[in-house]
């Protein structure tokens, strides 16, 4: 099996897009699941980003959008599998690392069980750049996707979500509205999830003054779901538990996935979290 360190860590600076709108296959690692947003075309959509596995084509790859509810079954895919997928250069999005998925060609190749199979692909795919560095660089055409090793995190603060606004619940309404040709898709509005989080945290640059990110993984609204039982105190101490003291602990070498918003590319997220086992001094 080929693996990242044949290819080394990924490009400061990610390959511009090709020049014309022929689909180009790739092979990508998927590392992102973010939350499900409304969209006024698709009801609601997915951004999906990974590593790509083509060594002619080395870094970051962002697919969007996607619509997991209306995928068929040999189309699912979930983090850490191997996929295949016909996309074309997403020519409204200047950030380079953005693909638009032909979803009806992906395949869904393998899943990387445990993460003794995923750390040969990603140990070496963390960022040698700080996450203050990427933001002073931060430009339309920069980088938009990166693995980032904070120093220390120092809370993960959960708030009440506000509702999705007037102009997001417009883009639901009208969705759920249509009418189906074939009157067998999941027409359920799209709900705003219950809480909102924001990672706090030190970078490892000398000056950094702290930052604070927004936490838009799937998981995170997934696991909300089953804690509709808690009222809001018990729930959110769960979450703060799982994402916190959990996947965050001493235990784990904690990586953060991050991304950048097309019009606002100084505005990153926290995407993810990468968090496998802590290595042993000496061991491999």
């Amino acid at each position: 099996m080929t693996q990242l360190p044949m290819f080394g860590q990924p490009p400061d600076m990610p390959e511009r897009k090709p020049t014309g709108d022929q689909a180009v296959q790739l092979r990508v690692l998927v590392t992102v699941k973010a939350a499900p947003n409304p969209s006024d075309k698709y009801g609601e959509t997915v951004c999906v980003a990974g590593l790509s596995l083509d060594p002619a084509r080395p870094g970051w790859i962002r697919l969007y959008p996607i619509n997991f509810r209306e995928l068929g079954g040999d189309a699912t895919f979930k983090k850490y599998d191997i996929v295949s997928v016909d996309a074309v250069p997403a020519r409204q999005d200047s950030r380079r690392e953005s693909w638009r998925p032909r979803m009806s060609t992906l395949k869904v190749e393998k899943h990387l069980t445990g993460w003794h199979r995923r750390r040969p692909w990603l140990d070496t795919a963390v960022a040698e750049t700080t996450m203050c560095q990427l933001h002073r660089g931060a430009t339309m055409d920069s980088t938009s996707l990166a693995l980032m090793r904070p120093k220390k995190i120092t809370s993960l603060r959960i708030a009440r979500h506000q509702g999705w606004s007037p102009s997001q619940q417009a883009k639901i309404d009208a969705y759920v509205s249509q009418i189906s040709l074939f009157g067998n898709e999941d027409r359920t509005p799209l709900r705003a999830p219950r809480f909102t989080g924001t990672y706090h945290y030190e970078c490892q640059d000398v000056n950094c003054r702290g930052h604070k990110q927004g936490f838009i993984d799937w998981e995170f609204v997934r696991l909300q779901l089953r804690l509709n039982h808690l009222d809001d105190a018990a729930a959110q101490e769960a979450l703060r538990q799982r994402f916190l003291r959990e996947i965050c602990g001493p235990d784990h070498d904690v990586a953060f996935y991050v991304g950048n918003v097309a019009a606002h590319p100084r505005t990153f997220s926290v995407l993810g979290v990468y968090y496998p086992p802590r290595r042993i001094s000496g061991s491999r």
